[in-house]
């Protein structure tokens, strides 16, 4: 989120300029130390671990800085989108469902906008990075507020069994939610991410830390951590120190994968198809990728999110991260639209690719 953080204040007036590019200073510069010892074996020295921080395997070079951003706000032909004011074409549902009232046979998926989905099944209630708050940001004034409003509340909420966090960014991690949502639910967090959870009062043992291939099995379910391409930091200090991750659930005898965040290369979801072998229905983002000068390591585009799709072996992907915050430049309904005209071209089947409305539930077959 840091560096897209950036291009949020390029659309911002003069009076609000200093603030905004304070607030981007602290973002890319990586944020308040949410480092902790692993409950596991997290901290061994790996491909993407060497022994003081994390690192991507297909990414080693983090170049990016506010440079950069100077560079495309006022050196630059870049075009940024109105997202605010057509805010109007985000589809948001007028009534939802009875979350609380989940018949335990249907797989039920809700969509709460951005990274974050309701899966109910079984009577498992599963929660991906959980956003409610009305705007994402490291400081009380700033940041990122919602582009449409958020139709489903904590109240609306089932009880929550369990909460997968994929990194540790601000649009993906808010402490507001995770206070709201308490001590009861488990917490499945990349590695050395469990004391920042701690601090906010959860118990220690409802915080689970996973390396890169470790799973965790309760009951019927079996959580895996699967990699990704991105990257982590909350302040200024503290950037690479946590790890970030996919997630793989598999539920009695329906298998879901969420992507969280990332980027694209052809190696970690080739095998993360092949060690699988195919997924149910895939979580992916789709958002968030323009310029892709700036972004194309951390963020995939819709034709990278198809691919991935295709990787995994995803019998089925539904569209995320768009439509909830301008964290990008590009147009608010673009990754839609390409999604749309890849499956008229024929690149995907009708139906294989989808996206949902903010607040919407669908009963999956």
């Amino acid at each position: 989120m840091a560096h897209d953080a950036a291009l949020q204040t390029m659309q911002l007036r003069k009076p609000c300029r200093f603030l905004a590019i304070i607030y981007v200073l602290i973002c890319l510069t990586a944020c308040s130390s949410t480092s902790s010892s692993s409950t596991n074996d997290a901290t061994r020295i790996s491909d993407h671990y060497n022994g003081e921080k994390f690192y991507n395997p297909y990414w080693l070079e983090f170049d990016k800085s506010i440079w950069d951003i100077i560079r495309l706000r006022y050196f630059s032909d870049l075009k940024i989108a109105d997202n605010q004011a057509n805010a109007h074409r985000v589809p948001v549902v007028d009534r939802i469902a009875d979350l609380r009232s989940a018949e335990p046979d249907e797989f039920q998926l809700t969509w709460l906008g951005h990274a974050s989905f309701l899966i109910q099944y079984r009577g498992v209630a599963i929660l991906t990075d959980p956003i409610l708050s009305p705007r994402v940001s490291p400081l009380p004034l700033g940041g990122y507020p919602r582009l449409v409003p958020m139709p489903i509340g904590i109240d609306d909420l089932p009880a929550i069994d369990y909460v997968l966090i994929s990194h540790n960014h601000y649009d993906h991690l808010d402490a507001n939610t995770i206070e709201a949502l308490g001590k009861s639910p488990h917490y499945l967090v990349p590695a050395k991410l469990g004391t920042w959870f701690t601090k906010l009062g959860i118990p220690p043992d409802h915080i689970h830390e996973f390396d890169w291939w470790e799973s965790r099995e309760d009951a019927n379910i079996i959580v895996t951590a699967t990699p990704s391409q991105h990257w982590s930091g909350r302040g200024l200090f503290d950037r690479f120190d946590t790890l970030w991750a996919s997630w793989h659930v598999k539920i009695a005898n329906r298998s879901i994968w969420f992507a969280g965040d990332t980027g694209y290369n052809p190696h970690q979801f080739v095998e993360i198809g092949k060690r699988l072998g195919g997924v149910d229905l895939a979580l992916i983002p789709i958002g968030a990728y323009h310029p892709r000068s700036f972004l194309k390591e951390q963020h995939v585009d819709p034709e990278q999110a198809i691919q991935i799709h295709k990787d995994i072996r995803a019998k089925r992907s539904i569209g995320m991260h768009w439509g909830t915050f301008q964290l990008s430049a590009e147009a608010i309904d673009e990754p839609v639209k390409l999604i749309a005209q890849a499956q008229r071209q024929g690149r995907i089947n009708a139906g294989e690719f989808t996206t949902m409305a903010i607040g919407e539930t669908q009963k999956l077959p």
